[in-house]
């Protein structure tokens, strides 16, 4: 039994499992001579934190509230089976997308290639070195694909930091061939308007479409002014990559005056302007349709034409909801969780002051048929396990786990570390398993944890920012029958059809 309201007692009676011992390959470092980690895309420097903060963060360990520094602890039905710690690539973790055998995961300073053959002891394939912020990652057949949101001297993997102001910055998409798993090549690169903080594959037979999101959040970025309300679409040929180009410009927020853009966010931010573009969007390729988590709005549009994306419905939350981060449907497609990253992800939200309600998940029905379908708030669902003042928490990247009749999810807490829980009853939704470590300081405010937990192939896996790959097994009867599901590829904002 999980004791989700005792927290004095809570992980005490649960036990603190063992880091498990990874098994490291010999190391392939993929990357032109001379490229060197970038210094310019570094995470949040540790922060102070008050002396209050730090007695009360050492009395909820002595009290056994919180775990220890960098204690592990996880609900009995959850069995940490490896941890794989950073090597070459010692940049900021990010996301996380899997094909075959292979997970590939993200790192500000490049990717990594794993063979979780065997997920008891996955071994690295290719660390590849190709700095630029944040390099979210998907894959789809032979083709990786990176995100680049940062200011580039050029397209390539020797680029470094400048100021944005100068002439020849570049950001936007890089295209890898991976049909060599430890020899992967740059093949191409595109570059988009405002860079590409995320990406979205929309995949077909012949070419792959990638829904660029980017957003001008504030005055702070000279080359990406307002409006800047819509999303760049790349066409990239699969047999052909180095010819992808953008093919369009969708505006998902047409006629809202004279600086574009949708709602300007609720007043638990308020330095968020006006919807300036998306931050993540979710496809559900299976019944053509999408999901944009947009700065202050949430969307709902058809993707039956992929290059030219339809608005069927937009939602605001100016209560709760400061940044509206990323989402994802259900199997059914009449549901969409939507995530709200409070604090942008270094600040501390998940604690009493901050409440259950923000730096939360969104569970929202979608109700009606066709382009009249409308999304229905229902309720909210945050981890009830308080973190410390010195553990940045806030809801952020996982995926479903796939369970006919149940709609279950695995998500990534940052420094809450990696929950499972059940949305079923949307308005009810309830935690049936956690993992986490305790604060990696009791005097900073640190940055790290959990940055993507997803479920593949009957395991979990999570991109923890500092510490490496996770490699997480779930023994649960509501759990059990996702074991039998297998998928050849998983880009978690692809959301696959499980049981087609």
């Amino acid at each position: 039994m999980i004791l989700l309201n005792d927290r004095r007692t809570r992980r005490r009676r649960l036990g603190a499992g063992a880091i498990a011992g990874g098994v490291l390959a010999a190391l392939l470092v993929a990357a032109p001579a001379g490229a060197t980690p970038d210094p310019g895309d570094v995470p949040p420097k540790p922060k102070e934190v008050s002396k209050s903060a730090q007695a009360e963060a050492r009395e909820a360990i002595e009290n056994g509230e919180i775990p220890g520094q960098d204690e592990i602890v996880h609900s009995a039905n959850i069995e940490h089976v490896a941890n794989i710690p950073k090597d070459v690539l010692a940049g900021t973790n990010t996301d996380l997308a899997f094909q075959g055998r292979y997970a590939f995961a993200g790192n500000y300073d490049g990717f990594r290639i794993f063979d979780i053959g065997n997920p008891k002891a996955p071994k690295t394939v290719a660390q590849v070195l190709c700095p630029g912020s944040q390099n979210d990652i998907s894959v789809s057949g032979n083709l990786l694909f990176l995100s680049t949101d940062s200011s580039r001297s050029d397209s390539s993997c020797s680029s470094t930091t400048q100021p944005a102001t100068e002439k020849s910055s570049w950001e936007g998409m890089k295209v890898f061939d991976i049909s060599d798993k430890r020899n992967p090549r740059y093949v191409a690169a595109v570059e988009t308007a405002c860079g590409s903080h995320t990406h979205t594959l929309v995949p077909e037979r012949r070419n792959v479409y990638v829904y660029v999101s980017s957003y001008s959040p504030n005055a702070t970025y000279p080359d990406c002014q307002p409006p800047h309300d819509g999303i760049s679409v790349i066409k990239v040929p699969r047999n052909a990559p180095e010819k992808a180009a953008v093919v369009g410009f969708p505006v998902l927020f047409p006629g809202e005056g004279p600086d574009g853009g949708g709602n300007p966010g609720g007043p638990t931010n308020p330095g968020v302007s006006k919807t300036t573009g998306c931050h993540d969007i979710t496809v559900l390729p299976s019944a053509d349709l999408a999901a944009g988590a947009c700065m202050g709005d949430g969307i709902l549009f058809s993707v039956k034409d992929p290059e030219r994306p339809k608005v069927i419905d937009r939602v605001q939350d100016n209560v709760n909801f400061a940044f509206w981060h990323s989402a994802t449907f259900n199997q059914k497609a009449n549901k969409v969780v939507f995530t709200d990253e409070l604090g942008g992800g270094p600040a501390p939200t998940c604690n009493e002051a901050t409440g259950p309600n923000r730096g939360a998940d969104g569970i929202y029905d979608i109700v009606g048929k066709g382009d009249k379908r409308k999304l229905v708030f229902r309720t909210y669902f945050k981890i009830s396990r308080h973190q410390a003042d010195t553990e940045n928490c806030v809801a952020h990247n996982g995926s479903l786990i796939p369970v006919k009749g149940r709609d279950l999810m695995v998500q990534a807490w940052y420094q809450g570390g990696v929950s499972v829980w059940d949305f079923t009853d949307s308005s009810k939704p309830r935690e049936i398993a956690y993992f986490e470590r305790g604060p990696a300081s009791t005097e900073q405010l640190t940055f790290g944890g959990s940055w993507s937990a997803y479920y593949y192939n009957g395991y979990i896996y999570s991109n923890e920012i500092t510490k490496g790959f996770d490699v997480l097994k779930i023994k649960d009867r509501r759990t059990d029958p996702a074991r039998w599901v297998h998928l050849r590829e998983f880009n978690a904002q692809t959301q696959p059809d499980y049981f087609d």
